[in-house]
């Protein structure tokens, strides 16, 4: 997949057109967007590095003092279409784990049909939450939807009287009375939006390296810079022997903003005093919410001669909200190997017959055995 980025302008170069890779907003002097091909560039981290969770002083951000509806029509349009293939996904793996326990009741051990029912239970419990979420954010929007037709009523009443003749005291109320629903209806937007963002769930960030073709050299150092609203992640990484790379940093968790993009810089460190700035982009992020991991290239320079690659996995919920299915889909693959391996050589259940069967040829081997046949 490849990310859009939103053309910048420095000081020095009268107008720069940069590459595009991760697809969408654009100014009006923008040209079109250049598609990029993922890479897996080979990266290897230093040991003890953990994941890093960057958040703001709160949870919740405070509410935004103007509006933003039209990005949050993009926003929502994304979220749904994320939290429909979530649902999709999931729906596929509960049909497909249910098959297989029809197909192994006869022939299976007790364990292995026992880990499968729980993995079955869980995912529905997921699916049931994944819908609740999904219900509680169109309520959200229709909420936001009706304040904002509201403010544009409201606003056009203040218009309408602003114009007219302001000369009589029930005009002079009127208008008021607006201006004041006016303020009403945008602080209620505000904070639906603010709401609204806060169930927009978490962005797991994995860094996988640079590529630069003939840039990239061994021994070269970079230092990448991402933004997010005010949220930060630094990492230094050097370029090694048979194009290895050594980052200090492997992966950052991002909480997802309606209105702010994803600003990346990156950094050549040559000597202490000597740091050249290779790129400063701003890239779109409401192509991220998509049900399986993305990787995902971005056009460092203006060229595109130097490339960043990340792998990005969107959780629909939050850390303080961890899904108890979330990997159930993940574990699939063990699933399946150890029901190949049970299928192998499948011990029999013996019927009810033959179990009385059994009973009565062990009485008859204890009778035998104190001379009582």
């Amino acid at each position: 997949m490849s990310l859009s980025v939103r053309p910048q302008r420095r000081v020095l170069v009268t107008k720069i057109n940069r590459s595009q890779s991760f697809a969408g907003v654009n100014s009006s002097a923008d040209r079109p967007f250049r598609n990029l091909s993922a890479f897996t560039p080979t990266v290897s981290r230093k040991t003890g590095s953990r994941v890093s969770r960057m958040f703001s002083m709160s949870h919740k951000s405070p509410p935004p003092k103007v509006p933003q509806p039209n990005r949050l029509d993009e926003v929502y349009e994304a979220l749904k279409k994320g939290l429909t293939a979530y649902l999709e996904v999931h729906q596929l793996e509960l049909e497909k784990l249910s098959t297989q326990i029809r197909e192994s009741k006869r022939n299976s051990r007790l364990g292995f049909l026992y880990d499968l029912d729980k993995q079955v239970k869980s995912i529905e419990r997921f699916l049931r939450r994944l819908e609740f979420h999904a219900s509680k954010i169109d309520e959200l929007y229709e909420a936001y939807c009706i304040q904002r037709r509201l403010r544009d009523g409201a606003h056009n009443m203040v218009k309408a009287y602003s114009t007219g003749s302001p000369g009589s005291r029930e005009a002079r109320e009127s208008l008021a009375e607006a201006s004041k629903g006016y303020k009403e209806y945008t602080e209620n937007m505000c904070l639906l939006e603010n709401e609204l963002e806060s169930q927009l769930g978490e962005f797991h960030v994995r860094m996988k390296g640079l590529a630069g073709f003939a840039r990239l050299c061994a021994g070269d150092q970079y230092e990448i810079f991402m933004k997010y609203g005010r949220q930060r992640w630094k990492l230094r990484g050097r370029i090694e022997v048979n194009s290895k790379q050594v980052w200090d940093s492997e992966e950052m968790v991002f909480l997802p903003l309606v209105t702010e993009f994803l600003s990346i810089k990156v950094t050549e460190l040559k000597s202490l005093a000597n740091h050249v700035v290779v790129g400063n982009v701003s890239c779109e992020t409401k192509d991220l919410f998509a049900a399986l991991p993305q990787v995902v290239a971005v056009d460092i320079n203006d060229l595109g001669t130097l490339k960043l690659s990340l792998e990005v996995t969107w959780n629909p919920f939050d850390k303080d909200d961890q899904p108890s299915a979330a990997s159930s889909v993940n574990k699939a693959s063990t699933v399946n190997k150890r029901f190949s391996t049970y299928n192998q050589s499948p011990p029999d259940t013996p019927s009810l017959r033959e179990q009385a069967f059994y009973v009565s040829v062990h009485q008859a081997g204890l009778l035998r055995r104190h001379g009582q046949w």
